[in-house]
């Protein structure tokens, strides 16, 4: 920790093991990015974040990255929610996640929760880059508030590129300071959960995904390529889990 917060990063690399499985020669963590290898199934690894500190504080600066080869299976969860917390410093957090799969490689990125509690001010920003043939399910899922609680300051930034192209790049700002209309009946409308699912495969290049929504709080968004976007509200981090987890079946798992 310095005078201007908490610094960790976190790095995660999986390639072909040579006999059908995936290694991970590189699994690297620190402070509240601990890292755990757990059972995978079949040729797909496993790993778990486990926050090891609160946090992300005031100040922080986390950042996270996984790179996947041809070949390999990774598959990354998280042991808790993440929980933005207002700190003695008043600058806000920053959390990074940089994710690479190669043609051939698969990447599931399947964190718990971020919850933005009151006080807090956070900025995340994921960008992913997926090769030609390469296989990717991302999900986020952001919480206002714990419960019966205002929530704090939370921007989110998701970038998507596929084969080098710019599939998805999107912003979301919500709480106080965030612009005008957030939790409008255009946006939010009262909601405090939301979450989106990002599924890129290569197969959806010749069988696109129609566009529909699923239910009243979810829609299937089909992308300019192999790509498709599921943007879902809910009223609670458990119906929203919920939806995801269906729009997930409905797309093949």
């Amino acid at each position: 920790m310095t005078g201007t917060g908490v610094r960790a990063a976190a790095r995660i690399v999986a390639c072909g093991d040579g006999r059908g499985g995936t290694a991970l020669p590189v699994l690297e963590g620190e402070g509240p990015l601990a890292l755990r290898r757990t059972r995978g199934s079949g040729a797909e690894a496993r790993v778990m974040v486990v926050g090891a500190m609160s946090g992300p504080l005031g100040g922080d600066r986390f950042g996270i990255e996984a790179h996947v080869a041809e070949g390999a299976r990774l598959s990354v969860g998280s042991a808790a929610a993440t929980i933005a917390l207002p700190g003695q410093l008043k600058a806000p957090a920053r959390y990074d996640v940089r994710l690479d799969v190669a043609d051939g490689g698969e990447l599931r990125w399947l964190p718990e929760q971020l919850i933005s509690a009151k006080g807090s001010d956070l900025y995340v920003r994921t960008r992913v880059d997926v090769g030609t043939a390469g296989r990717l399910v991302l999900r986020e899922e952001q919480v206002l508030g714990r419960v019966r609680e205002e929530p704090g300051r939370l921007t989110s930034r998701l970038t998507v590129r596929v084969a080098g192209r710019t599939l998805l790049d999107q912003e979301v700002a919500c709480g106080p300071g965030a612009p005008g209309g957030w939790d409008g009946p255009a946006v939010l409308a009262g909601h405090r959960a939301v979450g989106q699912l990002v599924v890129v495969r290569p197969e959806f290049a010749t069988e696109p995904v129609t566009a529909r929504m699923l239910g009243e709080g979810a829609a299937v968004t089909p992308l300019a390529g192999p790509a498709v976007l599921v943007s879902a509200v809910a009223r609670d981090a458990l119906l929203l889990r919920r939806v995801l987890d269906e729009a997930l079946g409905h797309l093949g798992g």
